[in-house]
């Protein structure tokens, strides 16, 4: 332009002399102040643009301050001052150029010199400083012609092409473009006709300098140039956006690569873009497809997307927020939420923008993993074993709730303790040689019962099985306890070991009491046929009377511990209390006397009868009067022990009374549970009573203990009576066994005559029944050996066969029941009446007619009185046992 106004001067100054009309000045100052104008009104714009540009992006802050204008941005009011002072001075200067072009207009005579010098100087400032305004852009700013030639630019287009301005002015913008990259002027040619109508356009172009490698980007807003009514040039501005693209391609790639699904949406539900990532996590088929659906639709809970809505619009973003949404296929999923709110410049949301992530797998994960948790948790809860995690550092990660009930403790508690702290002295050494080993690999599995410390300072016996814990690498991480309370166990075990004790006693007591049944046999048989033989005098019969009596008490002592020794299978039927607990004190009698207790028996007078079993009930008298006695020596060197029996109502009342050491009060509910002894240690085992009440409740009674005001104990047994229709058959108190002495009856009508072989290795006995029997008109064969029998079998025929059960021959024990079998067989179709013969603790099985054998010791009256029952019955069989 400079160049033009130049040789626009000195044409001028030429034609001065030459006689150039006024007309001709006239026209070449209009087209100078057209220009000007054109340039003015271009840069006023720019100017006002930037302007108001800057002050709406600096409007928001400003109105958000208490008091709006006394903090303006600086740069904004410097920019309005400036702007005014520049329209000011070049309003000055164009008015000065208007009136020197009306005063040269006016004159008649051509201008001078000066006049065209100053008019030309007015015009050169103003030109430059619309060339130094324009360069101080930093964007782009050139004018065109239609045909795309270069008019003018500014000194950015200069900088970018690396080419000063003489060189640019007047080519066509084409020649800096590269080649086969038009995308500049192509644009230009499809954007014309438009911009043609509308006398501008914007838009994003790409193009590619002849001066640089990378193509550029430009963000450009096009003008018309006016004149006389009609456009004959472009103005472009444009600004370099080729960072803002690179940002963007970077941004668009993220988006579409992202796994995560990323959204837009508006406050009014409308989807307004998506990433392929969230149309794949809600399995539809293209982008389009979801864009088209409405929020709404792809909640599942329309309550849980309004609150969602809520804290997105209180909040400046929310983050983790777990939603669930609806699949296309009708299926579910969860996802995790991040999103924020786009607002405009009034506060409004206008969008907003978030991504989601799938946590549907993890989810179930989870679900799953919390169920084996729970499972183990359960599994662990109902073990019965207690467990226990430790670390290498020996400190407790994991103790089970079951350390309550082995040790009282609390699991809280329990995981503060030191490993060790709760063993016994004596086991703590080994325990934390084992631990050293698992940690070190020396051993991958141990066992070990030790004692630990209850809670209550009572010391328990746990075993313990150890195994060491490895992590995903094989790495000893610590180590796994399963320990279980086998106090109770142990207790069970010294119970069983003194049981097999009591066993072996009774097997020996049983042994004992058959050996002693043989001559006691002999002795009362004897005595009693001295007694009863005539010409005896008043003192023989008082002698072998009394000899009679006293062996009568061995009889019956003898038959109880037989009884007690070893108890037949327990049958109930009706019984008579008073000799029970007469049978009872003559076992404890010996006891008794010598621990020189005295014991005071009140037998119940008109007592009814009771159904039970007399083993077991023996069982329980005896042991409470054990356990009276055991609490007078406890105390002093002599007692007392009263016993009554007594009717209460429909029931039968016992009570065992000492004055013994007593039971403290707060032991009395506890004193029948299994193991609780109030006995020192050794003393017992805690299961007498504990047995005692069991057998009472199985006869449908009750025990009860209390402590008496003057001291000592007393337990009452609470027994039903025998219902009406069995008191008749309870057996009236007499002597078992050997019992009362009875005159035999001269009933012999029967007898006599008969034949009765008896097989039996105790000569006593033989001789014993030779006599007895055959002094009442019987024939007697008796026979030591099963060939004797054998031999006078086969010479005469027997009514009746006495065999003993417990037969020897040469030292060895022989069966009586084979010894009898082989006899019966070789008498053929004359068997005689089997009775078999025993020291021993026979049952006499419910339904038979009469008994089958002799309970030794016996009496002659008593052998009299079954073989007539025999001998009687017709026809005449062979009984077993």
């Amino acid at each position: 332009m400079l160049d033009e106004n130049q040789s626009a001067r000195r044409s001028t100054a030429d034609s001065l002399p030459g006689g150039i009309p006024r007309s001709v000045i006239s026209s070449r100052f209009e087209q100078f102040e057209r220009r000007q104008s054109e340039l003015w009104w271009l840069t006023r714009g720019v100017l006002f643009l930037l302007a108001l540009a800057y002050a709406w992006t600096s409007w928001d802050s400003v109105r958000s301050l208490a008091h709006g204008f006394e903090k303006l941005p600086v740069f904004l009011v410097l920019l309005i001052i400036l702007f005014g002072l520049y329209t000011w001075r070049k309003t000055q200067e164009l008015s000065e150029m208007r009136g020197l072009m009306r005063g040269l207009e006016q004159r008649v005579e051509a201008p001078s010199e000066k006049q065209l010098g100053q008019l030309f100087e007015v015009i050169s400032r103003s030109q430059q400083g619309y060339r130094d305004l324009i360069d101080s852009f930093d964007d782009v700013l050139l004018a065109l012609t239609l045909e795309g030639q270069i008019r003018a630019v500014n000194r950015s287009f200069s900088d970018l092409v690396g080419m000063p301005f003489q060189q640019i002015i007047g080519k066509p913008i084409t020649d800096f473009l590269e080649e086969g990259s038009q995308e500049g002027s192509e644009l230009l040619r499809r954007a014309m006709p438009r911009f043609m109508e509308r006398r501008q356009w914007s838009g994003v172009v790409q193009v590619r300098l002849k001066a640089q490698a990378t193509p550029f980007y430009f963000d450009c807003v096009a003008h018309a140039m006016m004149r006389d009514g009609e456009i004959h040039g472009i103005t472009v501005l444009g600004r370099d956006v080729t960072a803002l693209r690179k940002n963007e391609a970077r941004f668009t790639e993220l988006f579409e690569t992202l796994q995560e699904g990323i959204y837009i949406t508006t406050p009014d539900g409308t989807i307004v873009d998506v990433n392929p990532a969230l149309v794949r996590m809600l399995g539809y088929d293209s982008r389009e497809e979801l864009v088209k659906k409405r929020v709404a639709e792809v909640f599942v809970d329309q309550a849980e997307r309004k609150i969602v809505q809520a804290e997105i619009d209180r909040h400046p973003m929310i983050q983790g927020r777990e939603i669930t949404l609806i699949c296309k296929d009708g299926t579910s999923i969860v996802c995790l939420n991040t999103a924020a709110a786009v607002r405009d410049n009034a506060g409004r949301v206008v969008r907003y923008q978030g991504a989601l992530m799938d946590i549907t797998e993890r989810r179930e994960m989870e679900r799953r993993l919390h169920q084996q948790q729970e499972f183990a948790r359960r599994l662990v809860d109902s073990f019965p074993d207690l467990i226990l995690v430790l670390d290498t550092a020996a400190h407790y990660t994991f103790v089970s709730p079951r350390c309550r009930e082995v040790l009282g403790y609390d699991v809280e508690d329990a995981q503060h303790m030191e490993f060790g702290d709760r063993t016994h002295p004596e086991d703590l050494p080994a325990l934390l040689s084992l631990y050293k080993n698992l940690i070190d690999g020396k051993q991958t599995f141990a066992s070990m019962e030790i004692r630990a410390r209850h809670k209550s300072g009572e010391w328990r016996r746990v075993r313990f099985n150890f195994s060491p814990l490895s992590d995903e690498q094989g790495n000893i991480e610590g180590v796994v306890l399963s320990g279980r309370d086998v106090t109770d166990l142990k207790r069970l075990e010294e119970q069983l070991i003194q049981a097999e004790k009591l066993a072996a006693m009774g097997q020996m007591l049983a042994g004992v009491a058959h050996e002693l049944n043989n001559p006691l046999t002999a002795i009362l048989g004897v005595t009693e046929l001295l007694r009863d033989r005539p010409g005896a005098d008043d003192s023989t019969k008082h002698q072998l009377e009394l000899t009679h009596r006293q062996a009568r008490r061995a009889a019956r002592i003898v038959q109880n511990l037989l009884e007690f020794s070893r108890p037949a299978s327990p049958q109930k039927k009706p019984l008579d209390v008073n000799n029970l607990l007469d049978r009872t004190l003559q076992l404890q009698e010996h006891s008794l006397r010598r621990n020189n207790i005295e014991v005071d028996f009140h037998p119940g007078a008109d007592l009814p009868g009771i159904i039970g079993d007399a083993n077991q009930l023996i069982q329980v008298f005896l042991n409470l009067v054990t356990n009276a006695e055991q609490a007078i020596r406890e105390v002093r060197d002599h007692g007392r022990i009263q016993i009554r029996a007594c009717r209460n109502g429909n029931q039968v009342t016992i009570t065992v009374q000492d004055d013994g050491v007593g039971v403290r009060p707060e032991a009395l509910p506890r004193i029948f549970d299994p193991f609780y002894t109030t006995k020192r240690p050794g003393g017992g085992t805690g299961l007498g009573l504990s047995i005692c009440m069991s057998i009472i409740r199985e006869h449908g009674g009750n025990i009860e203990a209390e402590t008496l005001p003057a001291g000592g104990s007393a337990f009452t047994i609470y027994l039903p009576a025998a219902p009406d229709q069995h008191r008749d058959a309870v057996p009236a108190p007499s002597e078992t066994g050997a019992g009362a002495s009875e005159t035999v009856r001269p009933e012999t009508d029967l007898l006599v005559g008969r034949a009765v072989l008896v097989l039996d290795d105790e000569e006593s006995l033989r001789v014993l029944l030779q006599e007895g029997l055959s002094a009442r008109g019987l024939r007697v064969d008796c026979a030591a050996t099963t060939d004797q029998a054998l031999a006078h079998l086969g010479r005469f025929s027997y009514d009746v066969f006495l065999c003993d059960l417990h037969l020897s021959s040469g030292g060895f024990m022989v069966n009586g029941r084979d010894a009898a079998s082989r006899i019966l067989g070789a008498a053929g179709s004359q068997k005689p009446a089997l009775i078999y013969m025993t020291g021993d603790l026979v049952e006499v099985t419910e339904g038979t007619a009469e008994p089958c054998c002799l309970q030794k010791p016996f009496r002659i009256s008593d052998v009299l009185a079954l073989l007539r029952k025999v001998l009687s019955a017709a026809p005449v069989e062979a009984r077993r046992l």
